[in-house]
């Protein structure tokens, strides 16, 4: 297997498995930026997600002000894109890790990237939570935290799976993007090592593992999301 990889796609062979710039390194590295920000910016989307549904009009903690600092707070970063979302928060970065350039830094705009996304979809899956359930719950005098736990992200657990599946594919986009910039990982190893040095098989080998991660997290995503479906019903 080697033998082939060495005679039909030489440059990729070159890079070897370990070291900076090995095909190990690249993929511990792109997913070491999804793993955290997914963790960090899964959390912030989830609380404005459920503030933004619990603090509207008509939600069980109805709130104009909180809602309307929530909804704007991820409008914002939501309409920033994320190759200038780097530079504009770079001063944070490096407040907060010490360092603008490289893998841990990328974590920081990776994670205020993916939240407001994600916090848009958690609303969408909350929002489909039959109305009549939350009314039921509240006439049996459930808390409001029961209310939360036991019907929103119950009764929408197969539904925030699914946006969870597609939040984790888009980051996984936004990993390439901050790679092609110096963060490491695939996008810098199909920038750096072949784009820009016209090593179109090194492009085409870290293209081919990023569908690969991309597809791995549909087909679990999908099942999870069915076996969960199921059991709800």
């Amino acid at each position: 297997m080697s033998e082939l990889i060495s005679k039909y796609l030489p440059n990729v062979a070159n890079l070897g498995w370990t070291g900076d710039s090995g095909w190990g390194t690249a993929l511990f590295q792109t997913i070491f930026m999804t793993f955290w920000p997914a963790v960090i910016g899964g959390l912030l989307g989830l609380i404005f997600g459920l503030a933004l549904v619990l603090t509207k009009d008509g939600g069980i903690l109805a709130n104009r002000a909180w809602f309307n600092l929530c909804d704007k707070v991820v409008s914002f970063f939501r309409a920033i894109p994320f190759i200038i979302l780097l530079a504009f928060i770079a001063p944070f970065t490096q407040l907060v890790v010490g360092t603008q350039i490289g893998t841990t830094a990328a974590l920081v705009p990776l994670s205020l990237g993916v939240f407001p996304f994600f916090a848009r979809q958690v609303e969408v899956a909350l929002e489909s939570v039959d109305r009549g359930k939350v009314e039921a719950a509240q006439a049996l005098g459930s808390t409001n935290w029961d209310i939360i736990f036991d019907v929103y992200l119950s009764e929408a657990r197969s539904e925030l799976v699914r946006v969870s599946t597609v939040t984790l594919i888009s980051l996984i986009g936004l990993t390439a993007m901050a790679g092609a910039i110096g963060a490491g990982g695939l996008g810098n190893t199909a920038i750096a090592y072949g784009y820009n040095r016209f090593n179109n098989d090194v492009t085409v080998v870290a293209t081919f593992l990023v569908l690969i991660l991309v597809l791995i997290v549909q087909l679990v995503g999908d099942w999870l999301a069915k076996k969960l479906n199921h059991q709800v019903r």
